[in-house]
This record gives C-alpha cells, sequence and structure tokens, in this order.
C-alpha cells in the first residue's frame, strides 16, 4: 500500500476494509516539511519558499483549490483558464485534508496540527491569511460542508477527540464557539458531509466493524436518521448534492476494479436507490471530489455538469464532465504530491 493510502485510511477500522487490496500498517505520526511539487511550474519562485503566496489578480478569478496532504499545503488554480496556472498556495498546514466553500466565496480548510490540535481555518476568496480559525473541540476533523439555507458548517470528525468514536460538529452561523454535537448510531468513523439544496446533511463513513453507513441530518432536525444505500460503497468518498441526486463516493469500488467511482442515488424515505454511476477514466484514490454548480457548462444552482477529483493514486488532479466522463478528462493537473480534496470558489461579480 502507498504512505498516501496509509495517510488517508489513518487506522485499523478503515484498514480491515482495504485487507483485500494490500496489507495495511500503522498511520504516519509525522510528516515532512512542505514539498514542492515537481510538475509544477515554480511562479516568480513562490513555490521554492514554503510560505504563502497569491497572485494580485487571483481575487477577480474563479479559483479551484486543492489540499494536497504530503506537501502539507493548499493550491489555487485558476479554475477557467486551460493552461492549469497556479496563482497561489496556501501554507502552514500539517494535515489539510477536506475543503468546502460557501455563498460568498469562503473556502473553508480541514487541518490536524502536529499537536494534535483539530482545526478549521476559513479564508476569504484569493486571501492567504484566514479569517477565523477553529479548534474543533469533537475530534480529528476530516469533511466539510456549508448549509446553503442556514450559512451552519458542517465539520466531519474521523474518530473522536482522544480516538474512538467520531461525529459531526455544526457551527452556526459558521462563526467560532462550542460547536453542536450530533452521530449516527451505525457510524463510528465519519469521513465526508454534504448538504442538499433543502439544508439537509447527508454523511458517510464506517461502522466499527468496517461495514459502509450512511445517514441524513434533516434540516432543523434534533437527530441522525440512517439510510440504507442499495449499492455497497466499499470505502467512503466525497458526499454532493448534484442539483437533482446525492452523488456518493467510492474510493476503491471493488466491483468496478477498484478505481474510485461516484455513484448518484436517489432518495426516499430511509432508502437510497442507485439510478447512475460514473467511472471517471484514470480515476484513482479519489477521496473528496467536488461538483461545482456555477461556472464553466453550468448556472446557478443548476445541475453540475464538471466533477473534480483529487487523483491520489495518480498525484495529479483531474476535471471530469458530469455525468458522462467520457474517455478522457477534459482538463489534467499533473505534479502534485498527495491530492485529497477540492472545492471551487467563484470571484463576486
Amino acid at each position: 500500500m502507498t504512505r498516501s493510502a496509509i495517510l488517508r485510511l489513518r487506522h485499523a477500522a478503515a484498514c480491515a476494509s482495504i485487507v483485500a487490496i494490500a496489507g495495511c500498517g500503522a498511520g504516519a505520526t509525522s510528516m515532512s516539511p512542505f514539498v514542492t511539487p515537481p510538475g509544477l511550474a515554480r511562479v516568480a519562485g513562490h513555490l521554492a519558499t514554503g510560505h504563502s503566496w497569491m497572485l494580485p489578480e487571483a481575487k477577480n478569478e474563479d479559483l479551484l483549490y486543492v489540499s494536497d496532504l504530503e506537501a502539507q499545503a493548499v493550491y489555487v488554480y485558476d479554475y477557467r483558464g486551460k493552461a492549469n496556472k497556479l496563482v497561489g498556495t496556501i501554507t502552514g498546514f500539517f494535515n489539510p485534508e477536506g475543503l468546502c466553500v460557501d455563498k460568498k466565496g469562503d473556502v473553508w480548510v480541514t487541518n490536524d496540527s502536529s499537536v494534535g490540535d483539530h482545526q478549521v481555518f476559513e479564508y476569504a476568496h484569493g486571501a492567504t491569511s484566514p479569517m477565523q480559525t477553529f479548534e474543533d473541540p469533537d475530534g480529528r476533523v476530516n469533511g466539510c460542508a456549508v448549509d446553503p439555507v442556514t450559512g451552519n458548517l458542517a465539520v466531519t470528525n474521523f474518530w473522536g477527540a482522544t480516538e474512538g468514536v467520531g461525529g459531526v460538529s455544526i457551527y452556526v452561523g459558521a462563526k467560532n464557539g462550542t460547536p453542536e454535537s450530533y452521530s449516527s448510531d451505525n457510524i463510528y468513523y465519519y469521513y465526508y458531509c454534504g448538504y442538499d439544496d433543502s439544508g439537509n446533511l447527508y454523511v458517510d463513513g464506517l461502522s466499527y466493524g468496517s461495514n459502509f453507513g450512511f445517514a441524513e441530518l434533516p434540516e432543523g432536525g434534533s437527530s441522525f436518521d440512517d439510510i440504507t444505500l442499495d449499492q455497497e460503497i466499499y470505502l467512503p468518498g466525497g458526499v454532493q448534492w448534484d442539483g437533482k441526486y446525492l452523488a456518493v463516493g467510492d474510493q476503491v469500488a471493488v466491483k468496478h476494479n477498484f478505481n474510485s467511482v461516484i455513484y448518484q442515488f436517489s432518495l426516499s424515505g430511509s432508502t437510497g436507490t442507485e439510478v447512475n454511476y460514473i467511472e471517471p477514466p484514470d480515476a484513482n484514490e479519489v477521496a473528496q471530489f467536488w461538483l461545482p454548480r456555477v461556472g464553466i457548462g453550468g448556472k446557478k444552482n443548476g445541475e453540475a455538469t464538471r466533477v473534480i477529483g483529487p487523483n491520489g493514486g495518480g498525484h495529479d488532479t483531474l476535471i471530469w464532465a458530469y455525468p458522462n466522463p467520457g474517455s478522457n478528462p477534459l482538463r489534467t493537473i499533473s505534479g502534485e504530491n498527495d491530492p485529497i480534496g477540492a472545492t471551487v470558489s467563484f470571484a463576486r461579480r
């Protein structure tokens, strides 16, 4: 198993679920200093320094953010441009992973520090210094999502404050303070989460016995409702509402030769029925994909027409058509180390 895969899975429960692929060892306890991606062109020497930077024009551009575990950085690209131009790098992380964005274009980054602090950072569009920094008391931070109805911020805690069972922290109004904490009886390790347009929150994860679990926190609700999906998911990936269906990722889908797959589900009550699956070409170890619903080929609040996949197994980030990816990616951003999370922030116009 690659070091990046071990970093992503992080403990024995997840290792048990991938035993069919390869053996599994202990997760890394430390990470190397900032690593310059060999395939990315240096911009005015910025990458070589390991310090945060951003080109001045970035604030007026639509931006693609990609978190890289091994580089301990978040890369920022011109989303509209076809040349995959790197316009900025945000550093100062130890374990940057989940990314999400709110209506204003503010970007949120989950990060576990080198001393075990569980952090969430908020950055304004095109900025390199955080507007807010949260210390999440509920445990190891993983994914995040912003409620389009209330503006609340949801953060998945892979495990608890001292390991053990994880959960979901919700920060009312995305403001720092003591979060509201939620958990499902059928999920022990929490991976990723996503809101639909009505403010319902969905989360995926694994039970203590490594069985897949999926649950919904209804808008205004006080507890999770478990949902049974009619498709087996081997290793939980991203969760996104695509404007019509709920998209749920499987990082290493057994039925698809262990490639990364995204399933579309129609939900009714406590059941999710598969209506389609997307097997993007060259997708390998795609953890937290992103479905931008404003921008290239799409319209605000419309259905997604693109999917962005940080491709950990290929050390690159790929953009495909959605839900019909075709035989080749539309764009390939090469030379990253271990990309894991992605989001798109649109410039105000």
